[in-house]
């Protein structure tokens, strides 16, 4: 940081000026020496989680899958461990370039595979919108995820995974236990989606409800203006912004917080994601919005509720990105070889940054179990964590 001083000075008050620009000038050479490039911040982050251990796995690599390139992160202290596969939320909201806040504690218990999805960050600078756009279905992404899921089971020699979902990501994930139950230890839903109008509905009349408790007087005019939302008219990327605005505003994508500026901050020092990569993640949002709006906006899993794999549902107490209330509403339908709520009391729907070390304990004390003792059934259970 360079401190600039006012030259124009009356002799009168130069004494004490100089005495105060020598302290700024010490605070400058401080400032200069603690100042770090890109390059070396990621460096020393990369450095810090490097992983040593000799049976681990540390691996970035890009895979072809349905006629495309596409990346995968891929770490464990030990690769006996079993394999939890994420499926990021947005659509094309990468959690690769973000993990290295929470994400370590992980890799003592399982091989965490972070993708980036078609359309999304590392995989769209790595391709074409033409190669990638015949794929930009909820169907084709849920094979693309059944083609990841193959590729760590013959590559790490897996007969099943874990397969954790958020946001977004619950959409693949819940469509993919459906279809290979077989494959999973268990199907994790984290910030699970259940019926999108009626999600958009909730979030939107919680942003009102708050806007005039507070009297916000910007906020209530805008969401008014969108009115009824969403109604039977077309859910536009300007509509679904307002309503995303004022419900994250009012904490409902992270409990406590107005906006997700801890978590975009924190891709900017991704060891993962070079700048190109970075500047890719919004191009790929709107292109993967532009292809999926129509069909994710239908999404509707009100009658999903039979499961051949055991199920566990982490929700946010305050979470109104993906209704908390329908998630918990939809899992005292579901129907599993075992099945499991936990509700994070001091989180909405960033649960893995917002409360991290319950995260990973329940990740341990609730999912670890079901590979340890595949086939064996458990109690159903809900569980409040405070």
């Amino acid at each position: 940081m360079k401190v600039r001083l006012p030259w124009l000075l009356s002799m009168v008050a130069l004494t004490p000026l100089m005495v105060a620009a020598a302290a700024h000038d010490g605070a400058a050479a401080k400032d200069k020496e603690a100042t770090m490039t890109r390059a070396e911040v990621t460096r020393i982050i990369a450095n810090a989680n490097h992983i040593v251990t000799p049976n681990g796995v540390e691996e970035l690599v890009k895979v072809p899958i349905n006629g495309i390139d596409q990346w995968l992160s891929i770490r464990g202290r030990d690769r006996r461990n079993p394999i939890l596969l994420v499926l990021h939320g947005g659509p094309a909201s990468p959690s690769m370039p973000g993990d290295y806040i929470y994400q370590s504690p992980w890799e003592d218990y399982f091989t965490v595979v972070q993708w980036d999805q078609r359309g999304t960050g590392k995989t769209y600078a790595a391709n074409t919108e033409q190669k990638m756009a015949p794929g930009m279905t909820v169907e084709g992404m849920t094979d693309d995820a059944a083609q990841v899921v193959e590729y760590l089971r013959k590559h790490y020699d897996k007969q099943k995974i874990f397969l954790m979902g958020h946001s977004w990501g619950t959409v693949l994930g819940t469509r993919l236990a459906q279809q290979h139950p077989d494959w999973f230890y268990a199907y994790i839903g984290v910030g699970q989606v259940v019926n999108v109008r009626r999600n958009e509905e909730i979030g939107y009349n919680f942003a009102l409800q708050q806007a005039k408790a507070s009297g916000n007087a910007e906020a209530i005019k805008q969401l008014q203006a969108i009115a009824p939302y969403p109604g039977t008219t077309p859910v536009t990327l300007d509509r679904l912004g307002v309503r995303s605005k004022w419900e994250m505003y009012y904490g409902g994508l992270a409990y406590g917080r107005q906006n997700y500026s801890f978590d975009s901050d924190a891709e900017e020092l991704s060891p993962d994601y070079s700048s190109k990569e970075l500047d890719a993640i919004n191009k790929g949002s709107v292109f993967s919005i532009h292809h999926l709006m129509a069909s994710v906006v239908d999404v509707d899993f009100d009658n999903t509720t039979h499961f051949a794999c055991p199920v566990i549902l982490f929700v946010g107490a305050h979470d109104e990105t993906t209704s908390h209330e329908l998630a918990e509403q939809w899992f005292d339908k579901l129907q599993a070889p075992s099945k499991r709520l936990v509700v994070f009391a001091d989180s909405a729907h960033m649960i893995m940054q917002e409360q991290p070390g319950r995260f990973l304990m329940h990740l341990v004390s609730d999912a670890l179990p079901l590979a340890q003792t595949a086939g064996d059934t458990t109690p159903v259970e809900a569980v409040r964590d405070h």
